[in-house]
């Protein structure tokens, strides 16, 4: 029987106007699937135009101008819609679904959701349940006393999985799927009898913890900063911008 980091994985990465969940934009998109760890990886990318300037530091990270998205992106409800329908289809399938730091980019896909469709992410995307794996979760449970940052480049670094063209979203994705799989074969003695549904359940209760943690870092070092431990989804704030 095939262990689930050596079988079909799918994986989900955005680029944005900015970090604030609530009301920054989605301004590309990319949805790469691999049947197996040496088998050709298949990407759909889907640019934005997200119909609100794109800051300065955002472009200079992403390389997306508000001008490039103007003349090739698509309106926001169209690749909305097609991008649910996508994930739909991953769950359907029972293939797990990589994201790195889900609650950020899956928050604000929910949020986009809302926005320009009036639909919440769990309603949007069907009936069948989204099975998250997340990097950063797995390897700060897996390998916590590790020092270091734990970006998706400290990562792939790590795990010696090729970047190539930090933050294009499709290579973004393909790495943190790569990342995954590693962390699956380096640690297959934990996670190799678990399942995709039962890992997602753990990631929630890893997630907060690391999150108290975290919390209590900042408290120590005189920073209100608050941690939010929802994973892979934070709820909604009621004064976010529509």
């Amino acid at each position: 029987m095939t262990v689930w980091y050596e079988g079909p994985l799918a994986a989900f990465d955005t680029e944005t106007t900015g970090v604030d969940t609530e009301r920054d934009r989605i301004v590309s998109a990319a949805l790469v699937v691999q049947d197996a760890p040496d088998a050709p990886v298949r990407a759909e990318h889907w640019l934005v135009d997200p119909g609100v300037p794109v800051p300065e530091p955002a472009s200079a990270v992403h390389g997306l101008t508000g001008e490039h998205l103007r003349e090739h992106g698509r309106p926001p409800a169209q690749v909305l819609g097609e991008v649910v329908r996508a994930l739909a289809e991953q769950g359907e399938a029972g293939r797990p679904l990589v994201v790195m730091n889900a609650p950020f980019d899956l928050t604000l896909l929910d949020r986009e959701l809302r926005r320009h469709l009036g639909a919440p992410l769990a309603g949007a995307c069907g009936p069948a349940p989204l099975r998250v794996l997340d990097p950063r979760v797995l390897d700060k449970h897996l390998d916590r006393y590790r020092r270091g940052r734990r970006t998706l480049t400290d990562l792939c670094a790590h795990y010696g999985v090729e970047l190539a063209g930090a933050h294009d979203a499709a290579a973004d994705a393909t790495a943190a799927l790569g990342v995954v799989r590693e962390v699956g074969r380096r640690f297959a003695r934990r996670l190799s009898s678990l399942s995709p549904a039962e890992l997602h359940t753990l990631q929630e209760v890893w997630h907060a913890a690391q999150a108290r943690g975290l919390q209590a870092w900042f408290a120590r070092n005189g920073s209100q900063e608050e941690v939010d431990p929802a994973w892979p989804l934070r709820p909604p704030v009621a004064a976010a911008a529509v």
